[in-house]
């Protein structure tokens, strides 16, 4: 016999009413409640379509608990890179400094390593964002054929 959820209900130790359990042989026929086939088919699709509905309500509340884990590692490490990068200029500054040259020429020299970096971030963005975001997507929805293999738009 398996316990499956049934209509009655008895009280719980709070005094509030929960589900209990009925048992019913397995394979034994389910209770007619003189439902037509249809009404049980639009029953049965009702409740496909709230299953569903459920596990996408899980995928999307996991889907934003990593979503913030990311964000958050995101700014963590951005400003542990920005730190380092700012140390290494210090230092670049201090090494100038002790060779004795003057403080003009070490600021000039940490700016043109910070353009310098800068300048290979946006190369390095720009690479990356050639590509349209849902390109293939949109060439789905128009129907159009993948570009050839190597060949960007």
């Amino acid at each position: 016999m398996a316990a499956i959820p049934g209509p009655a209900t008895q009280g719980s130790s709070a005094g509030a009413p929960r589900a209990a359990l009925r048992s019913v042989p397995i394979g034994a026929p389910a209770a007619d409640s003189g439902d037509s086939a249809l009404e049980k088919a639009w029953g049965r699709l009702r409740q496909l379509v709230a299953d569903y509905a459920v596990l996408a309500v899980l995928d999307v509340r996991r889907a934003a608990v990593q979503l913030a884990w990311l964000v958050g590692a995101g700014i963590v490490i951005a400003v542990l890179v920005v730190s380092a990068w700012m140390a290494g200029v210090t230092a670049l500054i201090a090494y100038l400094l002790a060779r004795e040259v003057s403080w003009p020429v070490a600021l000039v020299a940490a700016g043109l390593v910070n353009l310098v970096g800068a300048g290979l971030f946006a190369w390095r963005l720009k690479a990356v964002l050639a590509d349209m975001p849902f390109a293939a997507t949109l060439r789905q929805l128009k129907a159009d054929p993948p570009p050839p293999s190597g060949e960007r738009k």
